[in-house]
């Protein structure tokens, strides 16, 4: 009796205790669950669910799992319910009008669409990637298949109009870099407002390592938020270049080339023989040199450049590994005979995963030679001045020269045949790396690379050289190698809670520059020119002709970095990032040796909020805003803040000639970077889909702690002057960039982009109260009636290259050019005390428009760039403009056109009237091509053309001239011409 009736006690109890588990069970069962998936079928992890009550206006939030799910367990009933998903890097979507009922389960499946490129698109920051969604700084990405098409000789060259804010300069010399300033200049010195290059991760990297057709994507980065990360070299900006690497799961030959015809695009229109004779036996005058020729000097030294680029490159990979080498070749054919580039560049990668891909091992080798045939910068003015009635040769076969006439009036083709110029370069970069997941989210990178650099010029003036007259030939060599080795360590958090993302970012760099090793030997006297540059040792110098050593000096400068990082957001709406970097470096004095910049920004995607899902038109919307400080360490060594012995001159003593050695450069352990703060407040948008897309940019760059060569007491001081930090500049400005596809359908499509930048450039201190200086003279351009004189000034309240010169009045009843003196009387010997201010060579307003058409199989291209509101000072016309001179020198047609009367002794005198706009359009690019497809084979065929037109009032040869240095906007008889190209090109991909 007792058994039983504990069996039905038990019995009882096990029904009531699955029974209440039951309950229990309905009771946490989730009202609303579902799967969060991409396109392609793959669990999107940390996704938010917003469950939107919009009776009540109630949320309730939840976010995925790794398997893509998510549930609302405590939800009330009730609604109508919206559900919300917003993922970065996707569309956000939403589903509407769900009845949540108790007891009654919800199942949601959704496929989330990527968003768009350039919405979605990943883009290269410091020490990591980004989604373009996250980012709150000023950051432009470009793609390979945004690269301008041409001959370039550097990759600097692909962005040229491409960026607003980024101003690229360049003439048509394939030898030259480019000047590339950002956002205007923010420092005085010269060769150090070029931005910093990360490529493929290692900073500092020469830019002219990579092949412009190994380059995937090039980011520059604006603002100091942005570059803040890279501390003490990021103040100009920071362009970040990712090379092509292989694709998952593919392996790919390919194939591309072009051969181009290259001219001058522009001459100026110089007398020819018969017209220089008639306009000198109209004032009775003849040539001093008159054998009846009439020679085209700038026909003469030029010719059509013949260019071809060659680019083969391999890649594949597998489960565990992928590996590719590429090797280019490039032949770029000056316009100006005995100029041209040669250069090879030969490049390999590897990438190994181990471990189910917690260990990634990388390796990176690259190596460019590079020759580079120069000519003398005397060529550039003697084609333009020298005279037309002389031939290029004498009946004996001799250069016709008159060596008689002064200030380096030298037969142009004898330039180039007499004086050997030659350049080789040697790039080596080798870069590996390791990283490793130590747990979900954390991963710890520690990589580590070596660059060599061995440059070697050789110079030979030959007997019959005008530049080294009675000598014999006159030899010079110098080589020089430049090694940098870089370890960087760092760890990376990435997880997302809930509504919240987190990014973490920890690092440590060490990096030793050893810089200037090497020498340099001159010699003279030599019995033949057959030998050329090859053996100084034959040279047979007169005696007192000292050996120039130059004046490289071996120096070891190390930097060492701690850095960090912290991205937030919540909601996937708001968004916040803060970084801070601590330099140390051994070029900087001792008591500035380290240095903090700190930066901060914020973001919010506007698009997000719920009272914007009534608004289709606008698809996305980003507001953004961020300060940081970032500084400028270019240009400097260990050497410039210590105190330091040079040679001061020879003299005789004891039967020979000793050198004498003397202090050179007092010291300073105060000197420190200079610091640029910026505050950037930007607006992200995109309408009707993103059919229209674009940003605009508001900035305001601040540096200070400019450094400069002062002027100090000779009593205090061994040296009467000191470089220190004492001047302060700013840059404000607008950026706004614009795309569109107007047109999308049956086949064709338009894509069209615009981008401009107005920047403010203003000079507002150069003293502080330890070091005071009014001015800076600079632009020193020499030539007639230029001795001494200084063009422009660098002053407070001015921006940096500000035009200082003569008031041309006209002419006098003599027919003598006339000027305004400083107190507005009228002048025919004006001093540098009457010198106005004309303008500045900085430009108001830089744009660039590219437009792309296709039509099935084929493409059409064309793209615009332009300045307006600039300034340049136009020297080489100045100078030519020398109407007494003419027995002497050519003269151009303007000199007729003016009506110049021969006896004006002043009309070259560079006055406001040889200060001209620099304003231009320019028709850059034009490329039309087909593409032949077949299975997994692609064959583009294409035409281009390059510089086909420019539209602009200035009367030099073009407009384009350097805008890099502190004497921005000067053309002083020393441009190379600007070409215009032809090609044909073939881009073939297996």
């Amino acid at each position: 009796m007792n058994v039983l009736k504990q069996f039905k006690n038990g019995i009882l109890f096990a029904f009531c205790l699955f029974s209440g588990q039951q309950l229990l069970a309905q009771q946490e069962r989730p009202l609303v669950k579902g799967l969060v998936q991409d396109t392609l079928g793959k669990a999107l992890i940390g996704v938010s669910v917003r469950a939107i009550n919009q009776s009540t206006q109630k949320s309730f939030q939840a976010s995925t799992s790794e398997q893509g799910l998510f549930q609302f367990v405590s939800i009330p009933s009730g609604g109508p319910y919206d559900f919300v998903f917003s993922y970065i890097g996707f569309m956000p979507d939403t589903l509407r009008n769900y009845q949540v009922v108790a007891g009654k389960q919800i199942t949601l499946n959704v496929k989330l669409k990527e968003e768009p490129m350039g919405l979605g698109e990943v883009v290269i920051v410091g020490y990591g990637t980004s989604n373009k969604r996250e980012i709150t700084g000023s950051i432009t990405s470009v793609s390979s298949e945004e690269f301008n098409t041409g001959v370039f000789s550097t990759p600097s060259q692909l962005l040229q109009g491409k960026v607003a804010g980024l101003n690229i300069t360049r003439s048509g010399n394939p030898n030259e870099k480019p000047a590339v300033v950002l956002r205007g200049p923010s420092t005085l010195r010269a060769g150090s407002q070029e931005p910093f290059y990360v490529i493929d991760g290692v900073p500092g990297a020469s830019i002219d390592l990579i092949a412009p057709d190994d380059i995937e994507s090039i980011d520059v980065l604006k603002d100091a938020a942005s570059t803040a990360i890279y501390g003490s070299r990021a103040a100009n900006g920071v362009i970040m270049v990712t090379t092509k690497k292989a694709k998952s799961g593919s392996t790919r030959l390919s194939y591309s080339t072009y051969v181009a015809a290259e001219q001058i695009s522009n001459t100026i229109d110089m007398l020819n023989g018969e017209e220089l004779r008639t306009y000198l036996s109209e004032n009775g005058k003849t040539a001093t040199t008159d054998d009846g020729s009439n020679t085209n000097w700038q026909d003469e030294v030029s010719r059509t450049g013949i260019s071809h680029n060659h680019n083969l490159s391999f890649s594949g990979s597998s489960q565990n590994s992928s590996y590719g080498a590429s090797v280019n070749y490039l032949n770029n054919q000056g316009i100006i005979k005995g100029s041209s580039l040669e250069r090879f560049i030969a490049r390999g990668y590897m990438e190994q995963r181990a471990f189910n891909d917690r260990l990634k091992l990388n390796l990176n080798i690259t190596n460019s030679s590079t020759n580079s045939q120069l000519v003398a910068d005397e060529v550039y003015s003697n084609m333009l001045i020298y005279l037309p009635t002389v031939a290029v040769r004498q009946p004996d076969g001799s250069y016709s020269e008159d060596f008689s006439v002064t200030r380096g009036y030298l037969n142009p083709v004898s330039l180039i045949d007499n004086n050997e110029i030659n350049q080789k370069t040697k790039l080596f970069l080798a870069s590996g790396g390791a990283k490793v997941t130590i747990l979900e989210g954390l991963d710890f990178t520690t990589n580590v690379s070596y660059q060599d650099e061995r440059i070697d010029s050789n110079i030979y003036y030959n007997r019959l050289s005008g530049l080294a007259q009675n000598v014999n030939g006159r030899v010079i060599r110098n080589t020089v190698t430049n090694t940098k080795k870089i370890i960087e360590s760092f760890f990376n958090y990435d997880r997302t809670f809930g509504e919240h993302g987190l990014k973490l970012l920890a690092g440590y760099s060490w990096q030793e520059d050893r810089l200037g090793d090497g020498f340099q030997t001159t010699n003279q006297g030599f019995v033949t020119d057959d030998l050329s540059y090859n053996n100084p040792g034959l040279g047979n110098p007169d005696e007192g002709v000292a050996v120039d050593y130059g004046t490289k000096r071996i120096q070891t400068l190390r930097l060492i970095s701690f850095y960090g990082r912290v991205n937030y957001q919540y909601q996937n709406k708001y968004l916040l990032q803060a970084s801070l970097r601590r330099d140390g470096s051994s070029a900087f004095g001792a008591n500035n040796k380290w240095g903090l910049f700190p930066a901060a920004s914020i973001g919010w995607l506007i698009d997000r909020e719920d009272f914007m899902q009534g608004a289709p038109v606008i698809s996305s919307l980003k507001l953004r805003a961020g300060y940081g400080v970032s500084g400028n360490s270019a240009g400097f060594d260990v050497f410039t803040s210590r105190f330091l012995y040079a040679g001061t001159g020879r003299f005789y003593y004891d039967g020979k000639f000793i050198n004498a050695i003397g202090p050179f450069q007092n010291d300073n352990p105060d000197l420190k970077w200079e610091r640029t703060a910026t505050i950037n407040i930007g607006l992200d948008f995109g309408l009707f889909n993103d059919v229209l897309s674009g940003s605009v940019d508001i900035y305001d760059k601040r540096t200070s702690d400019l450094l400069w060569t002062y002027p100090v007491s000779a009593t205090q001081y061994f040296v009467p002057r000191l470089t220190a930090n004492a001047g302060e500049m700013t840059n404000k400005g607008i950026e706004l960039s614009l795309q569109a596809t107007p047109v999308n359908r049956n086949g064709f499509s338009w894509t069209t982009a615009i981008n401009l930048a107005h920047n403010k450039n203003e000079m507002t201190s150069l003293s502080n109260d330890n070091f005071e200086l009014p001015l800076i003279q600079t632009a020193f351009l020499g030539g007639r009636g230029q001795s001494g004189n200084a063009s422009q000034r660098v002053q407070e309240g001015y921006a940096l290259g500000s035009i200082y010169t003569w008031r041309y009045a006209g002419k006098n009843a003599d027919g003598v050019s006339q000027f305004y003196d400083k107190e507005g009387n009228l002048t025919i010997a004006p001093t540098s005390d009457d010198f106005y201010y004309i303008g500045n060579a900085q430009p108001k307003l830089v744009y660039g428009w590219n437009n792309t058409f296709k039509y099935k199989k084929f493409d059409l291209n064309f793209f615009l760039r332009g300045v307006t509101g600039n300034k340049i000072i136009n020297g080489t016309l100045a100078d030519m403009n020398a109407p007494n001179n003419a027995t002497q020198t050519n003269i151009p047609r303007f000199t007729l056109d003016e009506q110049e009367p021969i006896n004006d002794n002043n009309a070259y005198f560079l006055s406001d009237r040889f200060v001209e706009s620099g304003a231009y359009l320019r028709l850059d690019n034009v490329t039309l091509g087909y593409t032949f497809k077949t299975n997994n084979r692609t064959l583009r065929a294409y035409l281009g053309a390059n510089n086909l037109f420019v539209i602009t009032n200035y009367r030099g040869i073009d407009p384009e001239v350097n805008m890099g240095g502190i004497e921005p906007g000067v053309d002083n008889r020393n441009y190379y011409p600007k070409t215009r190209s032809f090609m044909l090109g073939l881009n073939v991909n297996f």
